[in-house]
């Protein structure tokens, strides 16, 4: 019986080609699409899910409050996780990261640059479930100056010789490799080509009141978290107050009281990536809106897919009326119907699937590309890809042809072979079909409009007024490498006359890396009312380099030497200080009771980090750190300056290779998620209104040839095209009107939720409706004209020729 249903089945769709050719093409798009942007979705949720522990791991985190709102930190101090494992035995084991950065390494008189070197403790390796593919993991970073290689880093160095025991020399001092490790995976909140030991960091003593190490918890199962976040006040009281009363020399009563806004709460490890938002992440996190919003996507993909298809088999159900009527008579009972077509209906769900595979498998790595992936081939071909692709064949297979079945098999018999259209509720039948066009383009109007304000959005952060120039402005990494050369390099470059300026700075706009610490008005250093505060290093240049304005008060100047202890402050931090209504030129600003900063001026606030966030206190000091060289350029011919800075570099003769960027592209990565997302909406939101349009190109068609005789009745009695065509549209017309109705008041409330993730946002666009109403009714309107010009200018004569 099934193989009789499946024999009829595709010779159905082979006789109608037309009918079968729009049907498989808008599935197996659909599908493809859904496939791709279910493998995103999987990856993004099933970010560190590898180790064997992963539900009882959790990463300690601090909520430090401030004056007016909190910063979060996804790491603490050294001695805090020790110390809470020590303090309660639902606790089984901490570990610590710490990400090296930048590193040189030496090598057979070799100089080599690093990106992706990390310390940790001796248990790191086993509570993360990483494996070696050389050396035991339990004991491989127990010793000082161990290291621990990834394959690919081992062959950089050692070619195929054997790396355990070989020495590497990095910043003058040696380590040894113990141990060859399997490369981190994919989907991994952070990565590393060599970890080394972290053993020995305590040696100078407890300290809990900074940030800096990533530290993990293993907790006992069926622990509950929460109730574990609300006994680390205890810890505050009698590890952080202590340690704030010896360094501000204040009472202990008055450092419980600053100690206040210090509070340690638990992450679990699988919510790091989409639902973590702290300062100094390892690596760029994901959103969990995002994963809602593309989940929404493909939903809605499949249900135009499937819409298309419920349309096109009742709108063609005329040219099936009279074999169902056949097959009653015949003796055909209604389940029997049913399973008929709800046979076609799998066929050409699993032709398309596999349509749909070939599609996904050449399209993968261009979308590897796009989404910053590494989807393999492997992953759509393993047992759990196939059981969901069974899974999606049936429901596809079901959803589309439920209805079609059980409305095509409840056809009148007498009616249909009497010429009739059979069914028992004629209206019916119409007003599904008009119901399903509105729901598509509702879907389609609703895309184009959040297509539009996911863009506007990105162009408006990447072109907001950033407060400072950074147009022509070079960055020449890691000059903290020259050491005391590095004024005389600077020295140098100002000879130059193709160079307007030069400034020696530990950061720069752009750069997450910056130190941070607590600061309080002098007044105020023996009570509360500290806000942590963005530190800048940066020297006399800084600000007339990048152009930025003050405020109120001076630069830096070789004039005043009592600058040494002089302090900028950006606008948000006099605010946060509440110095906001009052003039804080010369007022004294303390770090602790001994270090005290006089302020000289306050410059004007600067996008220093995303516009995703609201710009934060900050604080420029001169001097302790020349990490890196900003270059203000005069021309436009680029190379052969380059080439000359590059020439003075060598001649300092340091161990890492002159290495630059400019500082607006670097700014630039900063949105390079957002760019993404925005652009794999847009892919997908373009393949969606594609189906649609696809689905009321075969639904005009079948409306066409339905109406055939009317047509020609219309053209004998004297219609002009431009009426046949007028009346073969305005249905349409007015079911997208409809739909346009429906989508935009939705999707403008869905986008103004949107962009509350934002902290420098644009209002929702009212033009962006108006423009994705007339794109959807001219999409419509194209997709339909086709058929209704060829029909409108058919010969009458064919189609009112008797049979």
């Amino acid at each position: 019986m099934l193989k009789n249903y499946f024999k009829i089945a595709w010779r159905n769709l082979v006789k109608n080609k037309t009918f079968s050719f729009i049907n498989v093409f808008g599935l197996s798009v659909g599908l493809a699409a859904c496939l791709l942007i279910c493998a995103f979705l999987y990856d993004e949720l099933t970010y560190d899910s590898y180790p064997e522990q992963a539900s009882q791991l959790y990463r300690v985190q601090l909520h430090f409050l401030e004056n007016g709102g909190s910063t979060d930190f996804g790491s603490v101090d050294i001695s805090v996780g020790r110390g809470m494992q020590r303090a309660y035995p639902e606790i089984l084991a901490s570990t610590r990261l710490s990400q090296k950065g930048k590193a040189f390494i030496t090598y057979q008189g070799k100089n080599f640059e690093e990106l992706h070197i990390a310390s940790a403790d001796s248990n790191f390796l086993e509570l993360f479930s990483l494996p070696l593919e050389e050396g035991d993991r339990t004991t491989a970073l127990v010793e000082r100056n161990s290291m621990v290689v990834t394959r690919a880093f081992a062959k950089k160095y050692f070619g195929s010789e054997e790396p355990v025991g070989k020495l590497l020399s990095m910043q003058g001092r040696s380590y040894k490799i113990t141990g060859v490790m399997k490369p981190v995976p994919n989907n991994s909140h952070f990565h590393f080509d060599a970890l080394i030991s972290m053993s020995g960091i305590d040696r100078n003593g407890e300290t809990w009141d900074n940030v800096g190490l990533y530290t993990y918890l293993l907790l006992k199962k069926g622990t509950d978290p929460r109730q574990l976040d609300a006994k680390f006040p205890q810890l505050v009281k009698e590890h952080v107050a202590p340690q704030l009363a010896r360094e501000m020399n204040i009472t202990l009563a008055e450092a419980e009281k600053s100690a206040g806004g210090f509070q340690f709460y638990l992450q679990p490890l699988r919510d790091i990536h989409l639902h973590s938002n702290t300062k100094a992440e390892l690596e760029a996190n994901g959103n969990i809106h995002y994963i809602y919003i593309f989940g929404a996507l493909a939903g809605f993909i499949l249900l135009l897919a499937c819409v298309n298809f419920t349309n096109l088999s009742t709108a063609s159900s005329a040219r099936r009326g009279r074999e169902i009527g056949v097959r009653k008579v015949l003796g055909s009972v209604k389940r029997q119907l049913v399973a008929q077509f709800l046979s076609e209906s799998l066929l050409l769900t699993v032709l398309s699937i596999c349509i749909a595979l070939g599609i996904v498998l050449s399209l993968l790595p261009a979308f590897n590309d796009l989404a910053g992936k590494h989807i393999s081939l492997g992953f759509f071909l393993s047992l759990r890809a196939g059981a969901f692709l069974i899974a999606l064949t049936l429901l596809v297979g079901l959803l589309a042809g439920i209805y079609p079945a059980f409305f095509l098999s409840s056809f009148r018999t007498l009616s249909v072979l009497k010429g009739g259209n059979g069914t028992l509720k004629p209206g019916r039948q119409k007003r599904l079909r008009s119901g399903l066009v509105v729901a598509q383009f509702a879907i389609s109007t609703a895309l184009i409009i959040s297509t539009i304000v996911v863009y506007r959005q990105l162009h408006y952060m990447q072109n907001i007024r950033l407060g400072y120039d950074q147009e022509q402005v070079l960055v020449i990494k890691d000059t903290y490498m020259l050491g005391r050369s590095a004024t005389a390099f600077k020295q140098q470059l100002l000879q130059d006359p193709r160079i307007a300026g030069v400034t020696i700075a530990g950061s720069r706009p752009g750069n997450p890396d910056m130190d941070g610490t607590v600061v309080m008005p002098k007044e105020k250093v023996n009570g509360t009312g500290g806000i942590h505060i963005n530190i800048y290093h940066v020297d006399y240049d800084y600000i007339p380099v990048l152009n930025m304005q003050l405020a109120a008060g001076r630069n830096f100047s070789t004039s005043f030497p009592s600058d040494s202890d002089a302090v900028i402050l950006n606008q948000a931090a006099v605010r946060e200080l509440g110095w906001g209504h009052t003039n804080p030129i010369g007022k004294a600003l303390a770090r602790t009771a001994t270090t005290q900063y006089t302020v000289v001026g306050v410059v004007e606030d600067f996008h220093y980090a995303s516009a995703r966030q609201v710009i934060a206190p900050l604080m420029l000091l001169p001097g302790n750190n020349n990490s890196s060289m900003l270059l203000k350029i005069k021309t436009a011919n680029i190379t052969p300056l380059l080439a000359d800075i590059k020439r003075q570099w060598d001649a300092f003769r340091t161990i890492n290779p002159f290495s630059y960027s400019f500082l607006d592209e670097s700014f630039a990565r900063t949105y390079i998620a957002e760019q993404r997302t925005g652009q794999i909406f847009t892919i997908f939101a373009v393949i969606a209104v594609l189906i649609a349009s696809l689905g009321l190109f075969g639904l005009a068609a079948f409306t066409a040839e339905q109406r055939r005789k009317e047509i020609g009745i219309r053209k004998v009695l004297g219609a002009s095209v431009q009426q046949v065509l007028f009346s073969l549209t305005k249905e349409f017309f007015y079911l997208v009107l409809l739909a346009c109705a429906i989508a935009i008041p939705v999707t403008g409330w869905a986008m103004h939720a949107w962009l509350q993730d934002f902290a420098y946002r644009i209002p929702v666009p009212l033009w962006a409706f108006a423009v994705a109403g007339v794109l959807s009714i001219l999409v419509a309107l194209t997709t339909i004209s086709f058929q209704a010009i060829r029909a409108a200018l058919a010969n009458p004569v064919k189609s009112l020729r008797t049979e």
